[in-house]
């Protein structure tokens, strides 16, 4: 009974430990040389080891691959070195395996970085254009790790000059009121376990600006002017309703012809004068009549007065009528 054989080849592979990352101590300094390693064992084959920085992976490390003592599983590491800033406070550092046995579902290590780092100052004022008698209030804006707390205000390089009307309140410079000797330079000194910074800020206070109307006359406001004190020439309240309506274009104290007011005096001149002529055309009207002459009367040829009375009664009907008009 011949016996038959086959033969079939197992590979039996490791899972990766959960990575480990050495090499970090907290806090950081700002412009430290950092380097982190990322380390697993048991794998086989040989696990690949990927390193990231908030989701963007970074290429250029060194990866070494030693081979456990069983010599069949591995122990693979990788060193990321780098030097960290201020950008890199908060930023999780993460180490991720991939091997054929985790079945897509990688193993990672994560490390959030701590950076230490000198604050960074700048002033921001309240208002862009500060005028003579405004408020004011500066803004010192710090950041730094640890967090500087309070921060120091000077002007000029010294103390400031009225306590009384330049207040601080935590990072802010209240003036209550500015005026011309406020003129200078602010400085915002911050300061943290780490070190000094400061910003500077040149305040020059501006005048406050002219707040006169331009002196434009609107054609159709100064029309409605001489309307109105034309038609209320005959009332006792021509001056009051004359002097409240007035062109709101135009100045107090501007100086020039008023366009309106030499309007109101033509209209009014225009107005008194048509109306003599029609009252003194009535009166020539009930003026003008027909008057008997004494002659016509019969008295040229009279003797005596009695006499003239008679023949003038007597031939007033007849009489040839002379007519005399005044004119």
């Amino acid at each position: 009974m011949p016996v038959k054989t086959s033969k079939a080849y197992l590979t039996v592979l490791g899972v990766p430990e959960k990575p480990q990352i050495s090499g970090f101590s907290s806090p950081v300094m700002e412009g430290d040389l950092m380097q982190l390693t990322c380390k697993t064992s048991g794998s086989k084959p040989a696990a690949d080891i990927r390193w990231f920085k908030n989701d963007k992976e970074i290429k250029d490390v060194k990866y070494l691959k030693e081979e456990d003592a069983n010599r069949k599983t591995f122990t693979v590491s990788s060193t990321l070195d780098f030097r960290v800033d201020r950008s890199d406070d908060g930023v999780a550092v993460i180490c991720r395996v991939d091997h054929e046995s985790l079945n897509a579902t990688p193993q990672v290590a994560m490390q959030v970085l701590e950076i230490h780092y000198t604050p960074s100052v700048k002033i921001i004022p309240s208002t862009p254009f500060p005028q003579e008698g405004q408020p004011l209030i500066l803004t010192c804006e710090s950041k730094g790790k640890p967090l500087p707390e309070p921060v120091l205000w000077t002007k000029d390089g010294g103390e400031l000059p009225d306590p009384d009307r330049m207040v601080v309140s935590g990072r802010e410079l209240n003036i209550l009121f500015l005026n011309k000797t406020d003129n200078g330079t602010y400085r915002c000194e911050a300061t943290n376990t780490i070190g000094q910074s400061s910003a500077e800020y040149v305040l020059i206070v501006h005048d406050v600006p002219n707040t006169l109307l331009p002196t434009t006359i609107i054609p159709s406001l100064t029309t409605a002017t001489v309307t109105t004190s034309v038609a209320i020439t005959t009332s006792p309240t021509t001056s009051a309703s004359t002097s409240s309506i007035r062109d709101p274009n135009a100045l107090a104290g501007q100086t020039g012809p008023d366009h309106a007011l030499i309007g109101g005096i033509v209209a009014v001149v225009v107005f008194v004068t048509l109306c003599s002529i029609f009252l003194l055309g009535r009166y020539l009207a009930r003026h003008k009549g027909t008057y008997l002459t004494n002659e016509a009367k019969g008295a040229e040829d009279a003797p005596d007065a009695d006499t003239a009375i008679i023949n003038a009664e007597g031939s007033q009907v007849n009489a040839e009528e002379k007519k005399e008009y005044f004119i």
